[in-house]
């Protein structure tokens, strides 16, 4: 077991390290964050509007009168989410380097503008919001990535105006960004017309045909869902946070993949996805946290002696009712802990497994594209991101059950150590 843990150490930590410390990486995910809270509030509204029996008890009239009301919530947010991601990513990239964080976002956004066709139904002037949602979000990513990297070369270069003494500050940063501006457009622009004369036509195809269409179809599917799940709880073990490292990767991929069952669901339509973002924030993560901790608190209650132990259940179990799991982590402890690494590893790839073809043969709805945030407590989680269906919640609730019967035997194993070992402490005084 330690020749195993060694050679693990050896291989997994320094890629997680570069992943982890790797700048465009740390950008995706602070661009993510930046989009959040607006995400989650299209979702929220998205639920309200789906209220179980509300079709039933009103109208067919009023009942979409009242959708018709909410619906600019989803619109102005969920919908053209990529938007805020590549204003958050060009943010981020322009502010790790000190420069003017701000322009970075704005270079971004405006760069990825240009790049888009704005043409729809032979009208002129108008942009689909499919481009600017996550149909959109890999180019937007490339397209922030790239525009930050060129605003910052400029900027590096001194291709500034420099402002005489006595300007106010607000007008010398503008001065000073045009030209490093003026000369990113005029790049990505140049981009467009040389697309414009391929068999691609536009930029948007390209990525979409090459890289996007292809991503998503391989992390729609178990395989790499598992790989996924699988790194998480391996970088877990190592001391790294394996949800940032994984989430930094396939983000991207998870959430077109909820666009995707988002759109579907609006229009009352089979919900093309089971593998999205909340299959695995609510149907794994969102059970305790990452290990799926949860059932392991419950488990401390029912079956361990040890006062340690069951101390570690009160100071976790209120935490990880909200999928917070920091004390469960280094309190049992799970890092470095042979002892519990085959229940940390397999555990939660034997519910991806399960929860994966529950929802594959229907026992189980599959998730709506509804954000839910990730302190919501299970079964509550399991309800809303299913689209108010309880048995999302039974699902979630038999995740817990298979947890708990995986975790058994390790933990009375470690159990006995603890109230052994408390035993003769206790004879010793």
């Amino acid at each position: 077991m330690n020749k195993f843990m060694s050679v693990l150490e050896d291989i997994l930590l320094p890629i997680a390290d570069k992943l982890n410390n790797n700048r465009y990486l740390t950008a995706l995910r602070n661009g993510f964050m930046v989009a959040l809270p607006l995400i989650i509030f299209g979702s929220i509204f998205v639920v309200i509007a789906n209220f179980p029996f509300l079709d039933q008890v009103l109208s067919p009239e009023a009942f979409e009168a009242y959708k018709a009301a909410l619906d600019p919530a989803s619109a102005a947010t969920l919908s053209i989410m990529g938007l805020f991601v590549i204003i958050g990513i060009g943010y981020k990239m322009v502010e790790q380097r000190g420069g003017e964080a701000i322009y970075g976002g704005v270079v971004a956004l405006s760069s990825f503008l240009v790049l888009t066709p704005q043409i729809l139904e032979d009208t002129t002037g108008v942009i689909p919001t499919s481009a600017l949602g996550a149909q959109g979000m890999f180019l937007g990513i490339f397209t922030a990535f790239i525009s930050a990297e060129l605003y910052h070369f400029f900027v590096r270069k001194n291709l500034t105006i420099k402002m005489p003494a006595g300007v106010p500050d607000a007008v010398s940063r503008s001065f000073s960004a045009l030209i490093p501006i003026t000369l990113t457009l005029t790049a990505f622009l140049i981009i467009r017309i040389l697309f414009s004369f391929t068999s691609f036509e536009t930029v948007q195809n390209f990525i979409y045909t090459l890289i996007q269409q292809p991503l998503t179809a391989l992390g729609s599917g178990l395989p790499a869902t598992i790989i996924a799940v699988l790194l998480i709880q391996v970088f877990w073990f190592f001391g790294l946070h394996g949800q940032i490292i994984i989430n930094s990767v396939f983000d991207p991929i998870w959430y077109s993949l909820n666009d995707q069952n988002l759109a579907a669901f609006k229009a009352g339509e089979e919900l093309p996805n089971i593998v999205t973002k909340q299959f695995i924030d609510t149907f794994i993560v969102g059970i305790g946290g990452s290990g799926m901790t949860l059932a392991v608190i419950i488990a401390i209650f029912v079956v361990t002696k040890s006062r340690q132990l069951r101390e570690l259940g009160n100071l976790g179990g209120p935490a990880g009712i909200f999928n917070v799991n920091e004390p469960i982590i280094f309190g049992l402890p799970i890092i470095m802990n042979p002892l519990i690494l085959i229940p940390w590893l397999l555990a939660p790839v034997v519910v991806a497994i399960v929860t994966y073809f529950a929802m594959d043969i229907g026992f189980a709805p599959k998730p709506a594209g509804l954000i839910v945030p990730w302190t919501t407590p299970a079964l509550l989680s399991g309800y809303l991101a299913t689209g108010n269906k309880i048995m999302g919640a039974v699902m979630q609730l038999i995740n817990i059950g298979i947890v708990f019967v995986i975790w058994l035997p390790f933990l009375k194993l470690l159990d006995n150590q603890y109230y052994g070992e408390e035993q003769k402490a206790q004879k010793a005084e």
